[in-house]
């Protein structure tokens, strides 16, 4: 089915950017047996500045979820291999995260409400307006992780630091936190959804100077915890052995 008409550049144009803190582009991972509407919705990634990959069956998307590692998934659920429901299943044991909307044909209700119970975040209906999948994906990669919107802000789920005013904000409420607080807190979102061990913040927050205690990072994990976990969905874990880790609460 061909998508309505639509004027992706106006749309991209109006979004603001994102990106990984470190300057790299979001990973969008596109895949529809219709090579047509693919590629359509490839371009339209690559005017959001995001790097698209695309795919028209089950196993060769998986394989390039291996290799890509995207951030967010546009899935048909009628795809050759094994389909779009068995593909969500499959990348969310390599990323429990990533964030999912999926294509479905427009008279297929039972094919969406299988798709949302099976993990999906969002779905549109063919034929679509690239528009509305444009809009609809940034939305996703704005909620899933980390995200630089500006040069000045750090994104985690609802999570807010700001680089230049140093105001944290947890769903849109303000967090005072002290100086050393507020950088332990900058390298966690940095790394999000990545596990940092003691001596990696050791190194990048403290520089080594901690005089001694070697439970510098335990205590002020915690102090960062009562700020900003304390009476919400958690969002700083600790992997036993291995360090910390933040992400968007579940």
């Amino acid at each position: 089915m061909s998508p309505q008409q639509n004027s992706p550049v106006g749309v991209a144009a109006s979004l603001p950017p994102l990106s990984h803190p470190d300057g790299s582009p979001i990973r969008a991972l596109v895949v529809d047996d219709e090579r047509m509407l693919s590629d359509l919705i490839a371009m339209g990634v690559s005017m959001l500045g995001w790097q698209p990959h695309t795919a028209a069956d089950g196993p060769s998307a998986l394989e390039l979820a291996r290799t890509a590692r995207p951030d967010v998934l546009v899935l048909d659920i009628m795809i050759p291999g094994f389909d779009g429901l068995e593909l969500l299943r499959r990348i969310r044991e390599l990323d429990a995260d990533v964030p999912c909307l999926f294509l479905t044909a427009k008279d297929q209700v039972d094919d969406r409400i299988a798709g949302l119970a099976s993990g999906a975040d969002d779905y549109v209906t063919k034929p679509f307006s690239l528009d509305e999948v444009l809009l609809r994906l940034h939305r996703l990669v704005q909620r899933s992780g980390t995200t630089v919107a500006d040069s000045a802000e750090l994104v985690v789920g609802d999570l807010v630091l700001n680089e230049d005013t140093r105001e944290v904000t947890r769903g849109g409420e303000d967090i005072e936190l002290t100086a050393t607080q507020f950088e332990l807190l900058r390298y966690l979102m940095e790394n999000a959804k990545r596990v940092v061990s003691k001596s990696q913040i050791l190194d990048n927050v403290w520089k080594y100077d901690f005089g001694g205690q070697a439970n510098i990072v335990e205590l002020y994990i915690s102090y960062l915890r009562k700020k900003i976990d304390v009476g919400r969905a958690p969002m700083i874990h600790t992997l036993r052995g291995a360090g910390y880790v933040i992400k968007p609460a579940a």
